[in-house]
């Protein structure tokens, strides 16, 4: 089997996995926005944006030094992940204990006033132990991407979404249902039973991150209690620019929804803005799903000769990926932001900004293999800085003035402008053969139809539709005999 075949295999299941699992996942972003007013759900949106920035803190880049040091030391797989998890262990532990100490100042500071901080406590409560344990699964859930057990990876994943769904719907519908039916159960539940209270979401979340930990119980129990210190320097020293990398990240995704309101934009457009993000995580399910399976597949490729080609290879077609899922979520906005109650359609306009900034993230993501390969993550460090810088100032110039929108555009520049030092930086120092005429061209012609579909004739999902299939009728014209050649390898 091709090397491609095989990648192709592994994503494919990840893909599954991440796709219907978010799919489902995504099933509760109608009921939410159904359920909760655009200022209450503001809550969840800052709530999850700062968590995203305390997860990468915690996971210490410590999940792409785990797979770069499996392959680097193969003679040493124990060590390297006993290492990865008691790092990030010591850290989950500490995070712990100092958020437990000052839950009362977070709150304060996330609150609207003081007649909110009572909550927020709760909530903060709720956050710093779901952050605990999803950090202290995480290089659990890397080892068994790296032991190419994707099946039980993805039934965990199943597991963990399932049970988030279930308790959502027990608690924001079931519980009511009984409350008004009356009856000694309805009495008990309508004694401590809170109508409309978001931090049942939260709940649901942590009992589902708990059911998460327990199930990877076995992958624990392998761990050995050894300590490798001359091994742990240098993968603390691989790890923390990728710390570094992962934080811009992070700044650059989610900072927006995190300062949108101190620069003057009121909660119900910060829930405006944080639902149609929602719609466009559809491209970012893709991402995902391939991230999960391409990097441990190119370190483990490395040492082969041909590798560069395989990976510009898999670029090209990733490329093509993207630039058709663009164009069909584009196509189907209409269909699309039924997922949202239409009191948050005034921020559709922001989707196809979005999604395009998503395309670079998903290139960049995709380019960034050569410093992870070359053990020059410093590399992905400066990189990221300057995106972050770009989001961060270009937040506070544009947002006071144009609002989320304006936070949309600054996120889509942030992300080109990544994408393209990465490709211009990889080429002088880990050069491959990406077939750059192919990408931009493909790329060039999914923002046109975008713009026709979109803009042009309003957003019409018959012409939307109509312009996909030539799209994908001209993809298979052009790529038909290269694919048969991936495909049919040996």
């Amino acid at each position: 089997m091709s090397a491609i075949r095989r990648f192709l295999g592994q994503a494919a299941i990840y893909g599954v996995t991440t796709v219907v699992s978010r799919m489902f996942n995504f099933i509760l972003t109608p009921l939410f926005t159904g359920v909760f007013q655009p200022g209450i759900y503001s809550i969840f949106t800052k709530m999850y944006a700062s968590a995203s920035l305390i997860n990468a803190i915690l996971a210490f880049g410590m999940e792409s030094t785990f797979f770069r040091y499996l392959n680097k030391h193969e003679n040493k797989k124990q060590e390297v992940y006993n290492n990865s998890f008691f790092c990030i262990a010591l850290l989950s532990l500490l995070f712990l204990i100092t958020g437990l100490v000052f839950t009362r100042p977070i709150a304060v500071h996330f609150s609207g006033g003081p007649e909110e901080v009572a909550d927020y406590i709760k909530y903060v409560h709720y956050f710093i132990w779901l952050l605990f344990i999803d950090a202290i699964c995480v290089i659990p859930f890397a080892k068994l991407r790296a032991d190419e057990k994707p099946m039980r990876f993805s039934l965990i994943k199943f597991l963990n979404i399932g049970s988030f769904i279930g308790f959502n719907l027990i608690f924001l519908f079931v519980v009511p249902a009984i409350i008004n039916t009356g009856g000694a159960a309805g009495e008990w539940f309508a004694s401590w039973y809170r109508e409309g209270w978001i931090g049942y979401v939260f709940i649901a979340n942590l009992i589902a991150s708990v059911l998460t930990l327990l199930l990877l119980i076995p992958e624990l129990l392998k761990l050995q209690f050894k300590f490798d210190k001359a091994l742990f320097g240098k993968m603390v020293s691989y790890s923390w620019p990728v710390l570094v990398a992962n934080l811009s990240f992070v700044i650059n995704e989610n900072l927006d929804k995190m300062i949108l309101e101190p620069l003057g934009v009121s909660a119900y457009n910060l829930g405006v803005y944080g639902a149609v993000c929602k719609i466009a995580v559809f491209l970012s399910l893709f991402i995902t799903a391939f991230r999960l399976g391409a990097e441990p597949f190119f370190f483990s490729h490395a040492k082969n000769t041909n590798a560069k080609q395989t990976y510009a290879t898999i670029l090209n077609y990733f490329v093509v990926a993207l630039a058709v899922i663009f164009v069909g979520l584009v196509a189907n906005i209409e269909i699309l932001k039924h997922f949202i109650d239409k009191d948050y359609w005034v921020g559709l306009g922001a989707v196809p900004i979005l999604l395009f900034g998503y395309v670079c993230l998903g290139i960049y993501s995709n380019l960034s293999i050569w410093y992870r390969l070359s053990d020059q993550t410093k590399y992905g460090l400066y990189i990221s800085v300057v995106g972050a810088i770009i989001t961060i100032v270009l937040n506070i110039a544009l947002v006071p003035s144009f609002g989320f929108m304006g936070s949309a555009w600054v996120s889509l520049l942030a992300y080109f402008i990544m994408m393209v030092i990465s490709y211009i930086f990889g080429q002088r120092n880990y050069p491959i053969p990406y077939d750059l005429k192919r990408i931009v061209a493909y790329l060039l012609i999914s923002l046109v139809l975008v713009v026709l579909s979109f803009w042009v004739f309003n957003r019409n999902i018959y012409i939307g539709n109509a312009l996909l299939l030539v799209f994908l009728g001209g993809v298979i014209y052009f790529e038909k005999d290269q694919l048969k050649s991936i495909l049919l390898k040996k």
